[in-house]
């Protein structure tokens, strides 16, 4: 059952990361800083005001536009503050105790990740490094898995795509897969254990070919050498994935 308190809590702390998580994903790739002076309008400049960061409500009460030049507000905002305070009314709700917490900072950095290896295929180490680190440290709060079996999956993760990385670049003599896809598995393998990663690939791969059959079926050109964001599918499979080794191991 659902904690109605916990959920409202969590809605709300989702609502305000995902604000600042949007933030980031669109202007980190640009170069531009995400902490420096305060929030200005794109169009515009205009210094926003505390009225114009309520996350969600400001940009609906807005209908979308800066009220002073009438720009458009990327779409993108609201999409990850409503994704994000998602993640943190399930996972506080379920969990209103520290285990909800990781649940709900597991959620929104796969988030950023999904969506920054979406629009950029780009997964940073600046994220995926510090996520492993985290698994190995407060990954505990949220599954059973032990140290020794963390470790071995972060290890295993990173260790198995570099292999698969390196053997299409010998074998096609260019490069196939990321290194941050291979981080980005290490990183759920030190949250999840080793057990649960052959299930993430297996559910990744699928979510992949999902992807690439849905741009087919919309007309849009696929070739065999279309990229696909590995990164993202990854995030996308890791708690069902997850979910599902425990389930089957239980």
């Amino acid at each position: 059952m659902i904690e109605p308190l916990g959920a409202m809590l969590g809605g709300v702390a989702g609502a305000i990361a995902g604000s600042f998580l949007a933030t980031l994903i669109l202007r980190w790739p640009q170069g531009r800083g995400v902490m420096r002076g305060r929030s200005a309008c794109d169009g515009c400049g205009r210094t926003l005001g505390a009225g114009d960061l309520v996350p969600l409500l400001s940009a609906m009460a807005q209908r979308g536009r800066c009220r002073t030049c009438g720009a458009r507000i990327d779409p993108l905002h609201g999409r990850v503050e409503a994704a994000c305070a998602v993640i943190g009314a399930l996972a506080v709700g379920l969990a209103p105790d520290v285990a909800g917490l990781g649940w709900a900072l597991l959620g929104w950095w796969l988030l950023t990740l999904a969506v920054l290896d979406w629009r950029h295929f780009w997964l940073p180490d600046a994220l995926t490094l510090p996520l492993t680190f985290l698994g190995l440290t407060v990954g505990s709060w949220v599954t059973d898995a032990v140290l020794a079996d963390r470790a071995i999956g972060a290890a295993a993760g990173y260790a198995g795509l570099l292999a698969v990385a390196w053997t299409y670049r010998w074998a096609r003599g260019r490069e196939g897969l990321g290194l941050g896809d291979a981080k980005l598995l290490g990183a759920l393998g030190a949250w999840f254990g080793w057990q649960a990663l052959p299930f993430v690939l297996l559910l990744a791969a699928g979510t992949g070919l999902l992807a690439v059959g849905v741009a087919a079926a919309l007309g849009k050109r696929v070739e065999r050498a279309t990229r696909v964001p590995l990164g993202t599918a990854l995030a996308v499979a890791a708690v069902p994935g997850w979910w599902l080794s425990a389930l089957l191991s239980g």
